[in-house]
């Protein structure tokens, strides 16, 4: 008997990045600022820990998902008289989405690093693809606004432009499609969230983690900056950990830190390592 067993030791073929958190948005404020101020509305108030559980999933499963959380639901019916319903979800998305467009707009800033890499992707033939858990309606600010800083990825993918989002595979998928990818295994899939993470194994892509300027620590660049450097050293090492135990195949501060990386997964696939 035989078995056969292809090994792709070509060059890396895309990029596929987050938005908020990985590329824009640094402590990913946007959806934070949003999903608070929607859920203050509703006179449940919630804490940006709450808040970020469910980070990276489409927003509408988002919302759900908070509706779910034990304390926010016994407060809903403390406040209402009635547990939330789905109608409840239905009408909190509509009411969220000019928020969340309103908070991007105030956000869509690049994060530091990333005109850089796009440079090294230029210089090396290496495609930028796009995709996030906001819907389509929420972002054509943020594409406007991004281009208008230089960064153009050739593909988007937005949750709402699939059958299911994160961590299914569909988004990647969808943006190595469009970018003319040959083998997912080219693929390098860069996310701030652990669901994210989970997105590119589906999609049996590299996956790299982005610790510092994404959900995982939750602090402005601002913010970040004027935390004492021990203070810093344990947010840091906590995202770490919780990354590396997602299965992430490396570990960042933020996409300052990429090239490097990017450089030494090229190196192992050149011997026929896969994902």
């Amino acid at each position: 008997m035989y078995r056969y067993e292809r090994q792709y030791t070509g060059p890396l073929q895309a990029i596929i990045m987050d938005w908020a958190g990985t590329t824009v948005d640094f402590g990913s404020m946007a959806p934070i600022r949003a999903f608070q101020g929607l859920f203050t509305n509703q006179g449940v108030p919630i804490s940006q820990v709450e808040a970020r559980g469910p980070m990276g999933t489409e927003k509408r499963e988002h919302i759900r998902q908070l509706c779910s959380h034990p304390r926010i639901r016994a407060t809903w019916v403390e406040v209402k008289g009635t547990e939330p319903t789905d109608a409840d979800v239905d009408r909190m998305y509509d009411e969220f989405v000019p928020l969340q467009v309103a908070a991007i707009a105030e956000t869509a800033v690049l994060i530091p690093g990333l005109t850089d890499l796009l440079a090294w992707a230029d210089a090396n033939e290496v495609k930028i693809g796009a995709n996030t858990g906001y819907a389509d309606i929420m972002i054509q600010g943020l594409l406007a606004k991004a281009a208008e800083q230089g960064y153009n990825p050739a593909s988007n993918v937005c949750a709402t432009q699939v059958p299911k989002g994160r961590p299914y595979p569909y988004m990647a998928m969808m943006n190595a499609i469009e970018l003319g990818v040959e083998n997912l295994a080219a693929c390098v899939k860069v996310d701030d969230t652990l669901t994210g993470i989970d997105e590119g194994l589906n999609a049996g892509m590299w996956t790299v983690g982005v610790a510092v300027s994404g959900n995982e620590v939750g602090m402005s660049l601002n913010e970040w900056n004027a935390t004492d450097a021990e203070q810093q050293d344990r947010l840091r090492a906590r995202a770490y950990d919780r990354f590396n135990r997602s299965g992430a195949h490396y570990v960042i501060d933020s996409i300052a830190d990429l090239i490097p990386v990017l450089e030494e997964i090229e190196m192992r696939m050149s011997t026929g390592e896969k994902p």
